[in-house]
């Protein structure tokens, strides 16, 4: 067991350092021998050779993260590696894994009804035209990409996104975007 929990470790620390906007870039040398330099953690686990079983359900759960989202590779990785940790000084205080599975089935319960009230932003109807109330809503997105330029790149994407979307929907389609 703590050698499963040592190499879940193992895979988040290497992409740990990579995370949020100023995340550092990493050297990645495929089994081609082809280099990557980049700080996507979805790039550094499909170009990694992960071959560890637990380290492999991981880095499953970071590409499933990336088909279902298209982001938030790191921080599944990241998420996954700490609650391991802590569940290794549990185990080591005397906790039945049982008893840490049931505690963190808890702690997720919990924690999508606290999510499902934490959204400041929700364009509705005629809303979803206007440029300043579109910017409000993407600006996060766009900082946690970009920061520093979020001010400017959110209003231009609204606008765009705006100018792009049929007369007729309030829905947005992302498969609409093309870059």
């Amino acid at each position: 067991m703590m050698r499963n929990i040592e190499a879940c470790q193992g895979l988040a620390q290497m992409t740990r350092s990579a995370l949020g906007p100023h995340g550092m870039n990493k050297m990645v040398i495929n089994h081609l021998e082809k280099l990557f330099v980049t700080s996507d953690a979805a790039t550094i686990i499909k170009e990694s050779d992960v071959h560890h079983p637990a380290a492999k359900m991981i880095a499953q759960a970071a590409k499933m993260q990336e088909n279902e989202c298209g982001d938030g590779t790191n921080l599944v990785i990241s998420l996954a590696g700490e609650l391991l940790s802590q569940a290794e000084g549990l185990i080591k205080m005397g906790l039945h894994p049982v008893e840490i599975l049931t505690g963190y089935e808890k702690a997720s319960t919990k924690a999508l009804q606290i999510l499902e009230g934490l959204q400041c932003y929700e364009p509705t109807g005629e809303e979803m035209r206007d440029v300043e109330k579109l910017t409000a809503c993407i600006k996060t997105s766009i900082a946690s990409k970009q920061f520093g330029l979020e001010d400017f790149l959110s209003k231009l994407i609204a606008q765009a996104s705006v100018y792009a979307m049929p007369k007729t929907s309030n829905r947005f389609t992302c498969e609409n975007i093309r870059v």
